[in-house]
C-alpha cells in the first residue's frame, strides 16, 4: 500500500508538538476513511520535522484526494481547537499549581489544562465553546493573572492586595496579632475577651490563604494539606486553646511566604537571564543610524555594537574585532575572540554553518573593539529567549520521584483525616475525656500532614535546572536532571564532539594519469555546496592548495547520501565524492587496486578518506583529520572521578581513525563505521545493560539521542535542531560542562534523597510523640521547621561548584 507523508507542522501550524492531543484528533478523523489505511506519525529526526504517514489504497483514494483530505481535516482542526502557553502570577506553590489545573479543566470547552509553579499555563481549548478571554477572565477569577497585565482589582494583583508581597504580610500579621494576644492575656487588668480577640484576628491573617487553597480543593472533591491545618486550627478553637490555634496558622503561613520566597529566588535565576538582552538597538539601515525597540529588528538588519555594552540580538559580525563575554548563554568562563565573516552575503544564506568566532549572541556582552553584526533571528527567538522560555517550561516537567511523591501524598492526605477521625474517639476505649483525645487528634493531625514532602523535590529540582541554566546547560525538564545522576554508561559521537570539529586537508593523493589539479577542482565543485564539516575542510583547504584566481566548476543537484558520501553533476557528468562503501553500493566501476592501497595507508595513519569519481573514472583520493578537543581527555578523567564506568566513542568513520583518536582522548572503546541505524542500535544495547547518555551534536545524532537514556547535545546555543531534540543542551560548545551537569545531577539527586528522609523522618518521629502527649504548639513548631529546612536545602543547589574541575 502507498504512503503519503505530510509536514505535520504544516498540517497543524498551532500545535506545540507531535505528542498534542490535536495530533491524535487528526489520526482519529483520518481512519476510517474511504481508501485510507493506517495513519501514524514518523516523529522529528535530525533536521526532518515530525511527519504524518498515511498508507491509501489507490484503487479508491487518489495521492491528490488523500493529500487534500489531510489538509482540510488539519485545518479543521487547527481552526476549531486552539493552544495556548501563557506566562503567569499567582502560582505561589506546587499545590496552588495544581487546584489551578483542575479549575482550568472543568471549564465548559477546556480539553486539556496544565499549570505549573514555574509560572506557565498551557490550555488546549475548543474555540466552539470558549475563548482565549474566556480564559483568560476565568485565570483572573483564580487569582492568575497574565505576567504584564496589569489587574486592578485588589484579589488579582499576584494574589493579593499588597500584590507579590501579600501573603508574607498577611503572616506578619498573624504573628504581630498573636504575640499581642499572648501579653495582653498576662495583663490582670486586660479584660478576657481581649486575648481572643487578639488571637481571632491572628487567625483571620493567618488562615486566609490557606482557606482560600482549601475551599478550592473541596470544591474538586480533594483533601490536601491546607484542609488538615484549617481542620487543626478548628478543633484547637474548639478547645478553647486559641493561641496554639493562631501559633498554628501563623507558622503555617509564614512557612507558606518563606517558602514561596525560596522558589521565587530559584526562578529569578533564570528571570534574571531574560533580563539581559538590552531593550534597544543602535540600526544602520538606509545609511542611517537610529536608536530602535529591539523587537523592530528584523534579519537581515545591521546593528552597531558599542564597546563594552551588550549585544542586542543574534547574529555575525561583518565588520570589527573585539572580545565577546558569552557567560550567561553557554557558561563559557572566559571571552571569546570575533572577528568578521569573510562573505556576509554567504553566512547569510548558511546561518548555521557559522564559526564560533564569528558568531555573536543576544544579552553577551562586548569587549573593547567596536562591531557591525547583521541580525540573524528575531527577538523572540534569539538563543536567550529560546533558553529562557525552555528553562520555563523545563521546570514544569516533573521528575520520576516528585510524581511519586504527587501521588503518595493524594493517597496520604486522607488516610491521616481517617486517622484522625478514629483518633477523635479514643476517649470510648481509653480513660480519658472527649477534650484530651480531640487534642491529640488535633496534634497528630498536624504532625502527619506532608508538608515537607510535598515541597521537597519541586524545591531542589527548581533550583538545580536554575544553576544548569546559570552554567551554561539548559536540562529539559525533572525527569532529565534526575536520569544524569543514574547514568552508568556515555556514548560519545566522534566529529564535533571529542574532536574539534574543525578537520583539516592532510594529503592529497590524484590516481594515476590524473592532476591533482583536476582531483581537487571536481572534490571542491561538490564540497562547496554542502554543509557538513568534512566538506568545508576539502572547500577551504584545497582553495588554498590551488591558490588564488583558479575558476572552479559548477556542481549542480547535489544529494547527500547518508553515512556514506555526496552525488552531483558536474555538466553532463555524475560526480560521487565518499568513502569507500559508497562506491560498493553504487553502479559504475569498482575501486582499483591504487586506489584500495591509498586508503589503507590514510586509514592506518588515522585518517578519514574521501574518494572522487568523475564519470566512470576515479580521480583519486583526499585524506583529512580532525584534531581531538584539547579538553577531552581531561573531561573523560573527570568522568571516570563521577565513576562513569563505561565510555565508547561511535563514528561513521572507519574504525581504525575512530580508535586513534579514542586512543588520544584516553577511552578504551571504539566503534567505526557507523550508520545512523548502528547508532540505535548500539545505544539500545547498551539501555538494555544500564542507563547510558548519547552525546552529540543534535543533527545527525538526533536518533541515537531519541533511544539513550539521556539525550546531550553540544553547542545548542546555534543550533534549532540540537536545541528541539536534545534532553540535556550544552549551550557552548564546551564539552567540560558535562562533567559539571552530571555532578550536579547527582547533587541533586542526593538533596532529594535528604529531604525525603527530613520530610518522612519528621513525620515518623512527630506522630508517635503526639500520640504519647506532645503539644500541639510543638508538634507545630516541629512540623513548620521541618518544611523551612527542606527547602534551606534544596537552594544550597543555586551555589553548587563541581568537585572535579581543578
Amino acid at each position: 500500500m502507498p504512503r503519503l507523508k505530510l509536514d505535520l507542522g504544516i498540517l497543524l501550524p498551532d500545535a506545540p508538538g507531535e505528542a498534542d492531543a490535536c495530533v491524535w484528533r487528526l489520526i482519529n478523523d483520518l481512519n476510517g476513511r474511504d481508501g485510507i489505511g493506517q495513519v501514524h506519525v514518523l516523529p522529528a529526526s535530525g533536521d526532518k520535522p515530525a511527519q504524518l504517514c498515511i498508507h491509501y489504497d489507490p484503487a479508491v483514494a487518489s495521492l491528490v484526494r488523500v493529500r487534500e483530505i489531510a489538509e482540510a481535516a488539519g485545518a479543521q482542526l487547527t481552526e476549531r481547537f486552539g493552544h495556548v502557553l501563557w506566562e503567569v502570577e499567582g502560582l505561589q506553590d506546587a499545590r496552588r499549581a495544581r487546584t489551578v489545573t483542575d479549575l482550568l479543566s472543568r471549564l465548559p470547552g477546556v480539553m486539556e489544562a496544565d499549570a505549573s509553579v514555574a509560572g506557565l499555563v498551557r490550555i488546549e481549548f475548543d474555540r466552539a465553546a470558549t475563548s482565549e478571554a474566556a480564559l483568560r477572565s476565568a485565570l483572573g477569577d483564580m487569582g492568575v493573572g497574565l505576567r504584564g497585565e496589569a489587574h486592578e482589582e485588589a484579589g488579582h494583583e499576584h494574589g493579593g492586595p499588597f500584590g507579590a508581597n501579600s501573603e508574607l504580610i498577611f503572616a506578619l500579621l498573624s504573628g504581630a496579632l498573636l504575640v499581642a494576644g499572648f501579653l495582653v492575656s498576662w495583663l490582670a487588668a486586660a479584660p478576657a475577651w481581649l486575648p481572643v480577640a487578639l488571637y481571632v484576628g491572628a487567625y483571620c491573617f493567618g488562615g486566609y490563604y490557606t482557606l482560600r487553597e482549601a475551599v478550592d480543593t473541596i470544591r474538586l472533591g480533594r483533601f490536601e494539606i491546607d484542609t488538615l491545618m484549617l481542620v487543626a486550627a478548628a478543633g484547637a478553637a474548639a478547645l478553647d486553646k486559641w493561641a496554639e490555634g493562631a501559633l498554628l496558622l501563623f507558622l503555617f503561613s509564614i512557612g507558606h511566604a518563606l517558602e514561596h520566597y525560596a522558589m521565587g529566588r530559584a526562578r529569578r535565576a533564570i528571570e534574571a537571564l531574560g533580563e539581559l538582552a538590552p531593550p534597544t538597538a543602535e540600526l544602520r539601515r538606509d545609511g542611517v543610524v537610529r536608536e530602535v525597540p529591539v523587537a523592530e529588528l528584523v534579519v537581515g538588519d545591521t546593528i552597531l555594537v558599542r564597546p563594552n555594552t551588550r549585544i542586542p540580538a543574534d547574529g555575525f559580525v561583518i565588520l570589527g574585532e573585539s572580545s565577546v563575554d558569552q557567560a550567561a548563554i553557554t557558561g563559557e568562563s572566559v571571552p571569546v575572540d570575533k572577528r568578521a565573516v569573510e562573505d556576509s552575503a554567504r553566512a547569510a544564506l548558511r546561518p548555521e554553518g557559522l564559526l564560533a568566532e564569528n558568531r555573536v549572541y543576544a544579552g553577551t556582552i562586548n569587549g573593547a573593539g567596536a562591531l557591525e553584526v547583521q541580525v540573524i533571528r528575531l527577538a523572540a527567538d534569539t538563543s536567550l529567549a529560546r533558553l529562557v522560555r525552555m528553562v520555563n517550561e523545563a521546570e514544569a516537567q516533573k521528575s520520576p520521584t516528585q510524581r511519586f511523591t504527587d501521588r503518595f501524598e493524594r493517597v496520604f492526605v486522607p488516610v491521616v483525616l481517617a486517622s484522625v477521625v478514629v483518633l477523635l474517639f479514643a476517649w470510648i476505649i481509653i480513660d480519658e475525656s472527649f477534650g484530651v483525645s480531640f487534642y491529640r487528634a488535633m496534634a497528630v493531625l498536624v504532625a502527619a500532614s506532608p508538608c515537607a514532602l510535598a515541597i521537597s523535590t519541586p524545591s531542589a529540582v527548581l533550583s538545580g535546572v536554575a544553576r544548569a541554566a546559570r552554567g551554561g546547560v539548559l536540562v529539559k525538564g525533572g525527569g532529565p536532571l534526575e536520569n544524569l545522576g543514574k547514568l552508568g554508561a556515555i556514548a560519545f559521537d566522534k566529529t564535533g564532539t571529542l574532536t574539534e570539529g574543525k578537520p583539516r586537508v592532510t594529503e592529497v593523493l590524484p590516481a594515476s594519469g590524473v592532476e591533482e589539479r583536476d582531483l581537487l577542482l571536481v572534490a571542491i565543485a561538490v564540497e562547496a555546496l554542502s554543509d557538513h564539516p568534512l566538506a568545508a575542510a576539502v572547500a577551504r583547504d584545497g582553495q588554498a592548495r590551488l591558490g588564488e584566481g583558479i575558476a572552479v566548476p559548477e556542481a549542480t543537484e547535489l544529494q547527500s547520501i547518508t553515512g556514506r558520501g555526496l552525488s552531483a553533476r558536474i555538466g553532463a557528468d555524475p560526480v560521487f565524492v565518499g568513502k569507500a562503501a559508497l562506491f560498493a553500493e553504487i553502479d559504475g566501476p569498482p575501486l582499483t587496486a591504487e586506489l584500495q592501497a591509498m586508503i589503507a595507508d590514510l586509514e592506518a595513519r588515522g585518517r578519514t578518506t574521501m574518494i572522487v569519481r568523475r564519470g566512470g573514472q576515479y580521480l583519486g583520493a583526499i585524506g583529512l583529520m580532525d584534531t581531538p578537543r584539547e579538553a577531552a581527555s581531561g573531561v573523560i578523567l573527570r568522568l571516570r572521578k563521577l565513576g562513569i564506568s563505561r565510555m565508547v566513542m561511535m563514528s561513521g568513520d572507519n574504525r581504525r581513525v575512530a580508535e586513534a583518536v579514542a586512543q588520544q582522548v584516553g577511552l578504551d572503546e571504539a566503534w567505526g563505521d557507523l550508520m545512523p541505524e548502528d547508532k540505535v542500535a548500539a545505544i539500545q544495547r547498551f539501555r538494555a545493560e544500564q542507563e547510558v547518555a548519547m552525546v552529540g551534536d543534535g543533527v545527525n545524532d538526533a536518533p541515537a539521542m531519541a533511544h539513550a537514556t539521556v539525550g546531550i547535545a553540544m553547542g545548542a546555543a546555534g543550533s534549532d535542531v540540537a536545541l528541539e531534540t536534545a534532553d540535556v543542551a550544552l549551550m557552548g560548545d564546551d564539552l567540560t560542562h558535562l562533567p559539571f551537569v552530571i555532578g550536579l545531577s547527582r547533587g541533586t539527586n542526593r538533596i532529594i534523597r535528604q529531604n525525603l528522609w527530613i520530610s518522612l523522618g519528621m513525620v515518623a518521629l512527630l506522630v508517635p510523640a503526639t500520640l504519647f502527649g506532645l503539644q500541639l504548639g510543638a508538634a507545630v513548631v516541629f512540623h513548620e521547621g521541618s518544611t523551612l529546612l527542606v527547602v534551606a536545602n534544596a537552594l544550597r543547589l543555586l551555589a553548587y561548584r563541581d568537585p572535579t574541575e581543578t
